[in-house]
């Protein structure tokens, strides 16, 4: 573990919820400030994790996948990542609060409701 290099591999899902939750903050919570400081801390602990992706203890391990899930904890949300090979997958992006295991997921409306406006 000491001194090995991992490389990171984001997955399209992952992105996918960021954004979503992104969308979600800036158009329906109105604050784009916000939704920026989430995207950029995010990713900036996605960074630090990635120099030791197997430092902490998984957090869940579905019985049909090989590897564990890590998840990395940023504000109310986490980030959860396997790690093989040398890679460190990040898979998915989760509203902490709401969330038992995997499974939830909140959905975000991320039309404009100041369209018609």
């Amino acid at each position: 573990m000491l001194g090995e290099k991992y490389t990171l591999d984001i997955r399209p899902t992952f992105i996918d919820e960021l954004d979503r939750a992104a969308a979600y903050i800036e158009l329906h919570l109105c604050n784009p400030v916000a939704a920026d400081k989430l995207v950029a801390d995010v990713y900036d602990a996605i960074d630090r994790t990635l120099n030791y992706p197997l430092a902490t203890a998984p957090r869940y391990r579905p019985p049909d996948v090989r590897q564990p899930y890590y998840a990395i904890q940023v504000g109310n949300y986490t980030v959860y990542y396997i790690v093989h090979d040398h890679v460190m997958e990040v898979r998915w992006f989760r509203y902490s609060r709401s969330t038992r295991g995997l499974s939830a997921n909140p959905v975000y409306d991320t039309s404009n409701p100041y369209e018609d406006v």
